[in-house]
């Protein structure tokens, strides 16, 4: 791992939270009860990612934000200059990475503003959209997902006019739902795993942001 990268301090919870939470794997659609015991600010910690990047003992929070418009969802293939290098050459329609003690500067839920700052970083929006919290992935199948866990936000696009920000997101574009699904053995675990919870939300009646 590159240096600056093992210093930088994460956000992480103790196992101890996720266990409380039941202890699930693969996809857990919403509820505010889960919500809470993980997105709790006071059950925060940041640690050096160094140390935390194979210890199970704790679980870094990772938004995975998915943008759709209407039968269509941007997908792109993570490319070599990725974070994170054990998911480099898979397809995603996951946006988001590591939230760091930087973003606990300005606002008390460190994890809010990290999303945020992710996907201002990562892509760039030109539509009117709907934000719903769909749900949380842990998958202990793979080492990375044994240390990560997915807090998975749908953007409801009116059109599907967004582009990446950066290389990582290499071949980014929106494509046909059916199209990712027919392709989903070249995904990685946590786009497979949401795939099917995507087209059973509807955000007709949401509110509208930007």
């Amino acid at each position: 791992m590159d240096p600056i990268k093992a210093r930088e301090r994460v956000l992480v919870i103790p196992e101890e939270r996720w266990r409380a939470a039941g202890a699930f794997t693969g996809f857990r659609p919403f509820d505010e009860s889960t919500r809470r015991l993980l997105l709790d600010p006071v059950g925060y910690e940041f640690r050096p990612r160094g140390e935390v990047e194979d210890d199970p003992a704790f679980k870094q929070l990772i938004p995975y934000v998915v943008l759709r418009s209407g039968s269509r969802v941007f997908r792109y293939t993570r490319g070599q200059s990725g974070g994170e290098a054990r998911l480099r050459a898979l397809g995603s329609i996951g946006i988001g990475g590591h939230i760091s003690d930087e973003d606990a500067a300005t606002h008390a839920d460190a994890y809010l503003v990290g999303m945020r700052r992710e996907l201002r970083e990562e892509v760039s929006i030109d539509s009117p959209c709907r934000e719903l919290l769909l749900g949380f992935i842990y998958d202990p199948g793979t080492p990375v997902g044994t240390v990560h866990l997915g807090i998975v936000h749908l953007f409801d696009l009116d059109e599907p006019r967004a582009s990446a920000r950066e290389d990582a997101l290499a071949e980014a574009a929106f494509v046909e739902l059916t199209e990712v699904a027919r392709d989903r053995a070249r995904y990685e675990t946590w786009s497979q795993l949401t795939l099917d919870a995507i087209n059973t939300v509807d955000l007709v009646n949401e509110p509208r942001t930007k």
